[in-house]
């Protein structure tokens, strides 16, 4: 399975440290921070440290870090809902996906509009 990709903020920027970022929670496999553009008034993003392309392209040997990826997404998610009462939980494919990393987007609070950024 290919893991290579030109596309992929996470790995070229924000992992790699050529990108200023507010680091919410951090592991030795999991990275979580606001949003360099946030869409929305809360809007974390939390990513795995090693590549994967997407959700469709998990593969079994995924498992151990899927799992500590969906245990971080809880603990932001938790902390994000007590402060702000509520909270979404969000991933996106395809034409969607604007990073070819693998990435949940934890939110809450009014969207912003594209030109309110």
């Amino acid at each position: 399975m290919n893991r290579e990709t030109t596309e992929d903020f996470y790995c070229d920027f924000a992992l790699s440290g050529k990108a200023e970022i507010d680091r919410v929670l951090e592991t030795d496999t999991v990275l979580a921070f606001h949003h360099t553009r946030p869409f929305w008034e809360t809007h974390i993003v939390v990513v795995p440290k090693r590549h994967i392309d997407s959700l469709l392209t998990i593969i079994p040997d995924d498992e151990k870090l899927l799992v500590e990826l969906i245990e971080a997404v809880n603990t932001v998610a938790g902390k994000v809902v007590a402060e702000r009462g509520a909270a979404r939980v969000i991933t996106n494919l395809g034409r969607y996906q604007d990073s070819k990393h693998l990435h949940f987007h934890v939110c809450s609070g009014e969207k912003i509009r594209p030109d309110d950024r």
